[in-house]
């Protein structure tokens, strides 16, 4: 079934499309769902530069933060469809934590780290030492390979946002994979509309400036994607 199209506040070039993924945070199930979904509706309605784009926030607080990385690290998994992904505030803190940073291992175990670690057979409880070689080196190569922001078109993509008042190259990576007030209650233009995740809501949230679609899959709600082409949009979700 073709998705439902409404008008959009952004345009892409002729002959591009983009599937934009919100947070999964360890709900593999869905995603492998929410894939065969975009998978169907590009099958059914090619298109000549398409991308399959995931927000971050892989990881933490659901069941299988490794089936979603296993999932995803080896490449796009939609035959014909160029994968983007991007770094969220979740893949920072695991990062930072199997570096060895005291105080990133307690916020890590604290904020889902516990449910991803257990999800590769490693002991939430056990030696934070050791958590590194504990998981598969692909795994990790493919946190650490993650992007900060992705732009085309009249669109800028990244996990939480951007700060108001700063040009793009001057953004703190700190504030596009953490910024939640001063970007969601900004009703300034920021010269491109901002696709995001990083913040839940119980559905997607459509403004002029921004599109939000982390809608809270850990949270028992839906896995949410955005379908971009031309000037008009869509969401499909599992």
């Amino acid at each position: 079934m073709m998705p439902e199209f409404q008008t959009a506040p952004a345009a892409l070039p002729p002959g591009h499309r983009v599937y934009a993924i919100g947070d999964v945070h360890g709900c593999d199930a869905q995603l492998a769902a929410l894939h065969a979904r975009i998978a169907e509706d590009f099958a059914a309605r090619p298109v000549a530069q398409p991308l399959l784009l995931h927000l971050g926030d892989f990881i933490d607080r659901g069941p299988d933060s490794a089936g979603v990385v296993a999932r995803l690290c080896g490449g796009s998994p939609i035959p014909g469809l160029p994968m983007v992904n991007l770094l969220g505030n979740h893949e920072r803190c695991m990062q930072e934590a199997l570096a060895g940073e005291r105080a990133a291992i307690t916020d890590w175990r604290i904020q889902g780290g516990r449910e991803a670690l257990e999800s590769w057979g490693v002991d939430p409880d056990g030696d934070p030492r050791l958590w590194a070689e504990s998981i598969p080196a692909a795994h990790r190569r493919f946190v650490d390979g993650l992007g900060l922001m992705h732009r085309l078109g009249g669109y800028l993509f990244v996990h939480a946002g951007i700060r108001p008042g700063l040009p793009l190259e001057a953004q703190s990576p700190e504030d596009l994979i953490r910024i939640r007030g001063p970007f969601l209650n900004s009703e300034a233009d920021f010269g491109c509309v901002v696709v995001h995740g990083h913040s839940p809501s119980r559905g997607p949230v459509l403004r002029r400036n921004r599109i939000g679609i982390d809608t809270g899959a850990v949270f028992g709600r839906e896995l949410t994607c955005l379908v971009l082409e031309e000037d008009r949009l869509a969401f499909l979700q599992a």
